[in-house]
């Protein structure tokens, strides 16, 4: 703890947010009351300031607001300036006339406020990139002329997570002022040594209980299903609690920036139509020397935009205001905007084939035919647009040729922020013959984009059989 504090306090820009992230029952809670009640009554107190603490549920509001009080009863000197408001969650210095409030993610109101200094207790529990508390208080800072804002929490397990976006932009330097204090066991460690362990948790062998963590690492390697908890919580890695489709890692050796200099290329495509009002996608690849370029395009209604992106704990609206997110007009997704979008596309570079997913086709195509797409090209054994199922049979080899592709570094996405929010939260499904399918009832969050690559790259896969014997040379590497 005591260097959490120096790193605070001696920081010469100053310390606007620190980050602290260790595994679980490492005192976390214990440091943030501590904090709390330096800036209430303490060295660090400014006089009628307020003060707050954020947690995600009523429950995990509590626990810091009970410590502190603790702290506060089991000392005279505290009880002293200290006073307890244990129905209201607060604790009241009057001689500074400072104001500590718990506050939780379940709360009907948190506005109005202007706090001078913020825990926010175990942000790792938010998925997504978006946390309306978080952003409630820490946009209401900006009255005080030096807040601090503490962060405290285990890692999240997702990339996309607001603890992972705020650690990932911390680790870059690029703000003196954010102070990052991270205990995580490193990847080149074995997962189950003691090494790991006590690289994520510097209070084992002070007061942790060592066979309680020592038993959770047995039960891990006994039982593979309980290793990602594992990772997570004892070793503070990010980790997905359900195995995705394809792991972090992996993905991000694949982006590299994508080449759209696609002339004289041959251009497949997945479509992934949704409900009127969800995400729908499409992905382009073409092979531009050996390595397949997927260039992604969303589509969600402007009207309920934002609404949507809270509901879905995204950030669609950032996303689309910089371009990434195509809008539709009105409140549905407009298939005549996304028809003329895809008739542009086969002007600038034609199409060789589209797979698309059934869903929704039967409205979708009298708008194809109205932008101009021939009969032929709808219709037919040699037609544009062919339809491909989303069940194991189709899906299991779609599924083994992009992991081919992604395992190979055959595939540039560039890292676009939708594409790789979709691949985060893409899990598949296994039947009993072995057969795989990315279930989207089973991923907490859209797929869209990973099911349009899946088709994508099946199609390419599929049509490189009846291709010429030139092609076939030229792209050999592509899908060995």
């Amino acid at each position: 703890m005591r260097g959490d504090f120096e790193a605070i306090y001696d920081n010469p820009a100053g310390t606007r947010r620190a980050i602290i992230t260790r595994g679980r029952k490492n005192a976390k809670t214990t440091e943030s009351a501590m904090l709390l009640l330096l800036h209430l009554c303490g060295p660090e107190a400014k006089p009628n300031s307020q003060l707050n603490s954020a947690a995600q549920s009523r429950d995990q509001a509590a626990i810091l607001f009970q410590l502190a009080a603790k702290m506060v009863r089991l000392s005279a000197d505290l009880s002293a300036v200290v006073t307890i408001r244990d129905t209201a969650k607060q604790l009241h210095c009057s001689e500074l006339g400072t104001l500590y409030r718990a506050l939780s993610a379940d709360a009907s109101n948190n506005l109005g406020l202007s706090p001078s200094f913020i825990v926010h207790d175990e942000l790792g529990q938010v998925r997504g990139p978006r946390s309306a508390l978080y952003e409630a208080l820490e946009t209401a800072t900006a009255a005080q002329d030096s807040p601090l804002s503490i962060i405290i929490s285990t890692q999240s397990p997702n990339d996309g997570d607001l603890l992972s976006i705020l650690i990932d932009d911390a680790e870059t330097g690029a703000d003196s002022r954010t102070v990052l204090r991270m205990d995580t066991a490193p990847p080149e460690l074995d997962v189950f040594s003691l090494e790991a362990i006590k690289a994520a948790n510097p209070a084992f062998g002070v007061f942790m209980n060592e066979r309680e963590v020592l038993d959770m690492r047995d039960a891990a390697e006994r039982m593979p299903s309980r290793q990602p908890d594992y990772e997570n919580l004892v070793l503070n890695r990010r980790v997905e609690m359900n195995a995705p489709f394809v792991s972090r890692i992996v993905w991000q050796k694949c982006g590299a920036e994508v080449n759209d200099d696609w002339d004289g290329c041959e251009v497949y495509a997945g479509l992934d139509l949704s409900a009127v009002n969800d995400l729908t996608a499409l992905v382009r690849v073409a092979n531009v020397d050996g390595v397949w370029q997927a260039l992604p395009t969303f589509w969600l209604p402007k009207v309920g935009l934002a609404e949507r992106a809270r509901q879905d704990r995204q950030a669609y609206d950032l996303w689309a205001s910089r371009g990434f997110i195509e809008t539709t007009p009105g409140n549905t997704i407009e298939y005549e905007w996304v028809a003329e979008r895809l008739a542009a596309m086969h002007r600038e570079h034609p199409f060789r084939r589209i797979a698309f997913d059934r869903w929704n086709y039967r409205h979708f195509k009298p708008w194809l035919a109205r932008v101009g797409f021939a009969d032929e090209e709808l219709d037919g054994e040699d037609a544009l647009f062919k339809p491909f199922g989303q069940g194991f049979e189709s899906m299991s080899p779609a599924l083994l040729t992009l992991e081919s592709l992604l395992l190979g570094e055959r595939l540039a996405h560039g890292n676009h922020p939708v594409l790789s929010m979709c691949a985060a939260n893409a899990t598949i499904e296994t039947n009993a013959a072995g057969g795989r399918k990315l279930a989207k009832h089973k991923s907490h969050g859209r797929i869209d984009g990973m099911v349009a690559l899946a088709m994508a790259a099946a199609i390419a896969a599929e049509e490189y059989s009846v291709q010429s014997p030139s092609y076939l040379e030229s792209a050999a590497m592509a899908f060995v």
